[in-house]
């Protein structure tokens, strides 16, 4: 049962809801606050045998708006009944909404600092505060390059700061990483700040979702995984917030099967406005490693727009993609990254697109209106 109270309620409204719950037996109560760009929303969750509880002893307590019985799966993350805003968030003064476009474009494997600046210098130039920086990097092969790991954070946080990059998504495999990246942040002074990645590989380490949604620092990318169905990867997202801490970007970035080739995995990018509808997160979409390679289609655009285009049409907030300095050397997934000189005409042609969905959508939206009206 979800107990839904007024907008930036007061602290003492807050606290007699809780007071109550607590007076209930069997009954546990745990707050839930998002923070909006305009307004905050306190949520109270009670868990335990909360069948036998009617709705009203709760809604004529002052300051709740709604009461609602939990009949999904997805208890923190679902987008229940009367629940119409996505969970956005604020971080290191960046806002991550469904009004927002964010664009994560960077190294998949940091290689060395000079390919580090040169990135960080274009996305600065291109008016972008956040980046992708792989650090840490689960491979295939136990013979592929693994990352330069926690040696690398100082410079690439320093390098950060200095061109003015806000948010890093960086993908930890272990909780040490967490605890390494915390470190690092801090002694460069809170040069920059970073969004725990977990990869695709990683979809299903329970004991890593739960340390990353047990600490309330950094929010979470999560990449759906890559051979599990959307349910189990939605129920991997409920594990984080279930911990505490529901400061999470979903992120498609195409399924495991041959029937996706030539590409390198099935394009899921169609299953954006199915996770908005089962769940209030943001999405994500990473065309670099559902395409897999930078080619050219008759039209003039690379496929990897293409299939950006299909994720942020169909209401993506962000976008993770492979950017390098020299792709034909690069440590880590060459043939997929974009040169830094295709920045801005990947920046145009999201943007494009995106300004399409917003004009959609409030088109749509104006006629639920009226429809609702007469």
């Amino acid at each position: 049962m979800i107990v839904m109270l007024e907008p930036d309620c007061a602290d003492s409204v807050v606290e007699g809801v809780l007071q109550h719950a607590q007076r209930i037996p069997g009954i546990t109560a745990r707050k839930h606050v998002v923070k909006g760009v305009t307004h905050t929303v306190t949520e109270i969750y009670l868990l335990g045998p909360t069948q036998s509880i009617e709705l009203s002893e709760f809604e004529e307590l002052p300051g709740v708006r709604r009461v609602v019985r939990v009949s999904v799966k997805f208890r923190r993350i679902g987008r229940h009944a009367g629940q119409t805003e996505t969970l956005g968030f604020q971080y290191n003064d960046v806002t991550f909404d469904e009004n927002s476009l964010h664009i994560f474009a960077g190294l998949c494997a940091v290689d060395s600092p000079a390919h580090v600046d040169a990135t960080m210098r274009a996305l600065h130039a291109n008016g972008l505060l956040t980046t992708r920086m792989g650090a840490y990097k689960p491979r295939t092969s136990p013979y592929d390059f693994q990352g330069l790991g926690a040696k690398c954070l100082p410079w690439v946080f320093e390098l950060a700061g200095k061109h003015g990059i806000k948010v890093i998504s960086m993908e930890v495999t272990d909780p040490r990483h967490i605890d390494e990246i915390d470190q690092a942040v801090r002694s460069s002074g809170h040069a920059t700040g970073v969004m725990l990645q977990i990869g695709t590989r990683n979809a299903q380490n329970f004991e890593l979702l739960k340390q990353v949604g047990q600490q309330a620092q950094f929010p979470v990318l999560f990449k759906r995984g890559m051979g599990i169905t959307l349910e189990e990867s939605l129920n991997a997202c409920e594990y984080i917030a279930s911990e505490g801490n529901p400061k999470i970007l979903f992120c498609l970035r195409g399924v495991k099967t041959h029937l996706g080739d030539p590409h390198r995995n099935l394009v899921d990018f169609a299953h954006v406005p199915v996770v908005r509808r089962l769940t209030r997160l943001l999405v994500c979409v990473d065309p670099s490693h559902a395409v897999g390679r930078a080619d050219l289609s008759p039209d003039g655009l690379l496929d990897i727009f293409h299939v950006v285009g299909q994720g942020l049409i169909a209401g993506a907030s962000a976008v993770l993609i492979d950017f390098h300095p020299d792709p034909a050397n690069a440590l880590c997934d060459g043939p997929q990254a974009l040169r830094l000189e295709q920045l801005p005409h990947f920046l145009r042609y999201a943007r494009r697109v995106r300004d399409a969905y917003r004009e959609a959508r409030a088109e749509a939206m104006g006629q639920r209106e009226s429809r609702a009206a007469v």
